[in-house]
């Protein structure tokens, strides 16, 4: 055997053996930023602001569903009484979604991120959404 093939051999594994020590290096720092990190995700993320939405009584005998987001708020066939629904706030950014349950029709409405006092009418086939900021309640 030639001395430099064992060189070349011992060159290798020793390369090897740094490769193998940077990928445990890197591993081992992205498992501390993300615990790092974790800790302060694990606070629960509040939002001032609440959305006073009142259906009114032009959808009497209408069945609708209504959501906020991706949650379900009301799937019902609507009374002949207006109908109103309080929430507080509770993302970032939200979506009004009314659906009209027989046609499949769906009216989304980006809301006002502070909160705000929604009115939902429906005149004909087309669903109107009128939203007011929430000072505006005591009219």
């Amino acid at each position: 055997m030639d001395k430099n093939s064992l060189n070349t051999n011992k060159q290798f594994m020793i390369g090897n053996g740094m490769l193998a020590f940077g990928v445990f290096a890197v591993i081992i720092i992205f498992l501390y930023m993300s615990f790092r990190f974790q800790r302060k995700v694990d606070k629960v993320q509040t939002y001032e602001g609440v959305y006073n939405i009142e259906l009114t009584n032009s959808f009497a005998g209408d069945s609708i569903a209504v959501y906020l987001n991706d949650s379900l708020l009301l799937d019902q066939t609507m009374p002949e009484a207006n109908l109103k629904v309080e929430i507080k706030r509770f993302a970032e950014d939200n979506v009004l979604m009314v659906v009209d349950n027989k046609t499949d029709k769906t009216t989304p409405f980006n809301l006002n991120p502070e909160g705000s006092r929604v009115e939902v009418k429906k005149s004909g086939d087309v669903i109107y959404i009128l939203e007011r900021e929430a000072d505006s309640l005591l009219e």
